[in-house]
């Protein structure tokens, strides 16, 4: 669901504000995101998702910007069935709200598309996480964050039957609602955690409200006092933990470069090269980082700092020991 609700964010953006005599350049997109959505977005991303818009819109560029053609066609068959597969392969989209969206895309192209597609409707088959609320969320938190108000909401977790299951409300500022690891985040100020900078699933919230009380703003909260910083929480946060990041060190492969662009963009450096054998030092959470070491196994050895080395080694050890049991 994430990536492909970027994506029509994006193609509204573009279609809202772009043109001939105006393009937007990505930052001019990136500011447009957040100012519209409330959704903090890292530049790579607008440049893969503008790519990808490229297949089924008509782009061009000029002074270093991008704007649609907007004298075009409705959608053609062909965009409908992507859109279609897009929600049909979202997790967050529950059965009832995909059948609706997809009667509206097929709405789109007419008669024809819809004797053409009738096989769409099966999404009764698809493993779907519902949570009905999901859609009130995005909309409800970026209505908080564009008027500078609190929230309230019950947060939850997953019970052994599949369904939320709540597990405190909480209440607290919201400040950006952020993609990352194809999930929606919200960057929360948390009072019930004693003003703690959360991120918090958005399809684990359900119930929220819109509070009279002011936001407290994001600059008097610690290591945000220039604001939300675009790249640390999009590439030092791989899994969303709120721990202060650290400098790591990591031995890996060289041909592993991929992997770490994938997960960190251009947040890593590499110091070192022996062979096949290279050196990196990323910066990053430490608690992710544990995480995100022991997901790699043996195609990654960390360095440093010693403290995550020796949790990692403590985790290794109890898992063989876990194993061993037998």
């Amino acid at each position: 669901m994430a990536t492909k609700t970027l994506l029509i964010q994006i193609y509204n953006i573009l279609k809202k504000y772009s043109s001939y005599d105006e393009p937007l350049t990505q930052q001019r997109i990136i500011d447009l995101l957040y100012d519209e959505y409330g959704v903090v977005c890292e530049r790579k991303a607008i440049g893969r998702n503008i790519s990808r818009l490229r297949d089924f819109y008509p782009l061009s560029e000029r002074r270093r910007g991008v704007y649609l053609i907007q004298d075009e066609p409705a959608l053609e068959e062909y965009e409908i069935r992507w859109l279609i597969d897009s929600v049909q392969g979202s997790k967050y989209i529950g059965q009832r709200y995909s059948s609706d969206l997809i009667d509206k895309l097929i709405a789109l192209g007419g008669p024809d598309v819809g004797e053409h597609i009738k096989h769409v409707h099966s999404v009764n088959d698809w493993g779907k996480f519902e949570n009905k609320d999901f859609f009130l969320n995005i909309d409800i938190i970026g209505e908080a964050i564009d008027g500078g108000k609190q929230i309230a909401f019950d947060y939850n977790t997953v019970g052994t039957d599949k369904k939320l299951l709540f597990k405190e409300r909480y209440v607290g500022s919201p400040y950006g609602m952020l993609l990352n690891n194809q999930r929606y985040y919200v960057v929360f100020r948390n009072e019930n955690k004693g003003g703690k900078i959360s991120y918090l699933r958005i399809d684990r919230i359900t119930h929220p409200e819109i509070l009279p009380d002011a936001a407290v703003p994001v600059t008097e909260n610690a290591g945000f006092e220039h604001g939300l910083n675009y790249h640390d929480l999009t590439t030092c946060l791989p899994y969303m933990f709120s721990d202060k990041p650290v400098r790591a060190t990591l031995k890996c492969d060289k041909n592993f470069v991929k992997d770490l662009t994938d997960w960190f963009g251009d947040g890593f450096t590499v110091t070192k090269q022996e062979g096949d054998s290279i050196t990196v030092r990323v910066r990053a959470s430490e608690q992710a980082m544990l995480y995100w070491a022991l997901q790699y196994n043996t195609n990654v050895e960390v360095l440093s700092p010693t403290s995550l080395r020796n949790k990692i080694i403590a985790t290794l050890k109890e898992t063989l020991k876990m194993y061993q049991n037998d």
